[in-house]
């Protein structure tokens, strides 16, 4: 009679690198498994012969990819002294770029996201919007809910720090202007962050691991520090990591410290403007339903700029990210 199967454990990737993946179960537990080698091959893409497609760019694209916050299934070996992970489960969602190197594929760098923080600081960085645009405009391009932390507001006035951000309040974004030092909007970040998967992202100083440890202290979150021992000896500019929330409510905080290298590439030209909430919301009342919103008579976005209803560094940032996928093209 033959032995029943030892069932299968879900749990949720957290990182890995030299094949060897750190997997967090349903019960808490960090185990280390390999992927199983049927995983790593494309069952998709089969010319009429039968024979697969494996030298294609099709074919490469139906290979099952393990990325950071995959959700799967685990079975240990016979012998009880190795896991491999078995099934990748559907994704929900995803945080992607195209491969580097002008690469036709497509890289995920995290997966089943809930949403992507922000964060910048109101001083010491110096914060640049431009560059706080670019963040936005990749999270609205992977459809993710973007929201945005503006840290270290105790070292400005309340009126600068609104005036410098006040434009994506009235956009629609969440910000929350907060400080380690007087604790304000604390609480509101904790519960924001808690039971979601997020990636939390921005420039290097703005406090993201001293923030994140003061909200859920015992995690001892040391982001950047983590995210450079990941990548140390690998030939990537991009990697990631997810580390559990110490809460009730769970939750994960995924760092994916090649962000601002994803760039634009993936994104049409064409579809820029609907990553801009403010301009999404009048591209329709253009006079061509192919304006580029630059040089185009009768254009609802120049307008609205004109008449302050579109500020006017947002649409700055535009036309910047526009010319540089005209020019990646």
């Amino acid at each position: 009679m033959t032995e029943p199967s030892a069932p299968l454990v879900q749990g949720v990737v957290l990182g890995g690198t030299g094949g060897v993946w750190r997997v967090r179960t349903d019960q808490g537990e960090t185990i280390e498994a390999s992927l199983r080698g049927r995983l790593k091959k494309s069952n998709s893409g089969r010319r009429a012969d039968g024979s697969l497609r494996r030298d294609t760019v099709f074919a490469a694209s139906k290979t099952a990819k393990l990325a950071v916050g995959d959700d799967v299934l685990l079975e240990e070996s016979e012998r009880g002294s190795a896991w491999a992970i078995a099934e990748i489960l559907p994704r929900r969602s995803k945080l992607a770029r195209r491969e580097p190197g002008g690469g036709q594929g497509e890289r995920i760098l995290a997966a089943n996201v809930d949403q992507v923080i922000v964060m910048f600081a109101a001083a010491k960085p110096e914060p640049h919007r431009r560059m706080l645009d670019r963040f936005l405009v990749i999270a609205e391009s992977n459809e993710l809910t973007p929201r945005i932390i503006i840290n270290k507001v105790d070292l400005v006035s309340d009126d600068a720090v609104h005036e410098r951000f006040g434009a994506y309040e009235r956009i629609g974004y969440e910000v929350y202007y907060t400080s380690t030092k007087d604790g304000r909007a604390l609480d509101d970040i904790r519960s924001m962050l808690a039971g979601r998967r997020s990636v939390v992202t921005g420039p290097s100083g703005v406090g993201k691991s001293s923030l994140l440890n003061t909200l859920f202290p015992g995690s001892n979150l040391r982001v950047g520090e983590i995210s450079e021992s990941v990548n140390k000896g690998r030939h990537t500019t991009v990697g990631a990591v997810m580390l559990p929330l110490l809460s009730e409510a769970g939750g994960y905080v995924i760092d994916t410290p090649g962000l601002r290298e994803i760039g634009l590439w993936s994104l049409p030209a064409g579809e820029l403007d609907r990553c801009f909430p403010e301009i999404r919301a009048l591209r329709d009342q253009c006079r061509f339903a192919d304006c580029r919103h630059v040089a185009e008579p009768d254009c609802a976005i120049r307008a609205a700029v004109r008449g302050d209803a579109i500020d006017a560094e947002r649409y700055d940032s535009y036309v910047r990210l526009l010319t540089e996928l005209d020019d990646d093209r």
